[in-house]
């Protein structure tokens, strides 16, 4: 087992452990800053990131480069990747059996990155991260769950904005109290190297 992000990313490029494998163009691994303070979990490839092994890259993907902007955060500040790195056919849902193939990978992910907040976009991201196969983004949105050393955001897809554009503000204050989040922990490691 690989213990860096390249050897990983190697690892995935070969990997088959699931159907998805069978009809991928790419294997989209996720990119972004391998120090990163807040990594982003959305759901799966689609065909423009099956097409050019990157995440994000689609309609949503331009929409979240915006958002993050908004609050002043750029790609190379961040880690973007997906629950299943493998797309759906027919962008589908991911089912429980390709998630959980794939976990392992996110995990390894989150491991070598360490990154204090996870923001999982959309309900498959929360159910992957939270640990709970029921839950929901609607009813979870907006609170900061606290598991395994990390404190995740459940945001809506970005997607889920381009299909109801009243989600938008919910979004823009979830966003907002990640980067005082953000800002603050900065602060405190500041603090801390200034008083040892």
């Amino acid at each position: 087992m690989s213990d860096t992000l390249e050897g990983l990313m190697r690892e995935a490029g070969v990997c088959i452990a699931c159907r998805l494998a069978e009809r991928r163009t790419s294997v989209v691994f996720g990119e972004g800053n391998p120090s990163a303070r807040i990594m982003l979990v959305g759901e799966a490839p689609g065909r423009e990131e099956d097409r050019t092994g990157r995440p994000f890259v689609g309609r949503a993907g331009e929409l979240l480069d915006r958002i993050l902007g908004a609050v002043d955060l750029g790609r190379d500040q961040v880690f973007i990747t997906n629950t299943v790195m493998c797309r759906p056919p027919e962008n589908r849902v991911p089912a429980p059996d390709e998630t959980g193939s794939c976990r392992h990978f996110l995990e390894r992910k989150m491991a070598l990155i360490r990154p204090p907040i996870v923001v999982a976009l959309g309900s498959v991201a929360l159910r992957v991260l939270s640990g709970d196969p029921r839950a929901s983004i609607t009813a979870q949105r907006g609170r900061r769950i606290d598991r395994d050393g990390y404190a995740i955001y459940p945001t809506f897809h970005p997607a889920a904005l381009l299909r109801d554009p009243a989600k938008k503000r919910p979004v823009w204050e979830d966003f907002k109290r990640i980067r005082r989040d953000l800002d603050a922990l900065a602060s405190g490691e500041r603090a801390s190297r200034e008083d040892s």
